[in-house]
């Protein structure tokens, strides 16, 4: 449980990170508290999101990762990305991702935040 704690907490992380960083990836809230409780939330639906739909498509895309030396993994982050905005929107949380492009340099931004804090964090039960 608390592994599972800390990863949501990275992702929430390299979630602020992306949306610091990059213009077209937006989170509002009326307050600090509301805009941390949807980062939050969102946090927990990209992990979902990547434990249950990422490795289906992994595995249906793997002549792909052969093919593409594994670069297709930015292609696929960024569809995990759209996916967790497209889930927001329908659940309601002010959490939207503009565009492919700005999901694929989302995607690699959280990759690489979300690998430091997970480096930097304890991960032990």
């Amino acid at each position: 449980m608390k592994n599972f704690v800390v990863k949501t907490i990275a992702n929430a992380g390299a979630l602020a990170v992306a949306v610091w960083i990059l213009d077209k990836i937006t989170l509002t809230g009326d307050s600090t508290g509301k805009e941390i409780g949807t980062l939050l939330l969102v946090a927990l639906i990209f992990g979902v999101v990547n434990f249950l739909v990422k490795p289906i498509v992994k595995v249906l895309t793997f002549p792909l990762f052969i093919l593409t030396l594994g670069l297709i993994t930015l292609v696929i982050n960024a569809l995990m990305l759209l996916l967790t905005s497209w889930l927001a929107d329908k659940l309601d949380l002010s959490f939207h991702v503009e565009g492919f492009w700005t999901a694929v340099l989302g995607g690699l931004i959280i990759s690489i935040v979300s690998w430091a804090l997970n480096v930097v964090l304890p991960d032990k039960d």
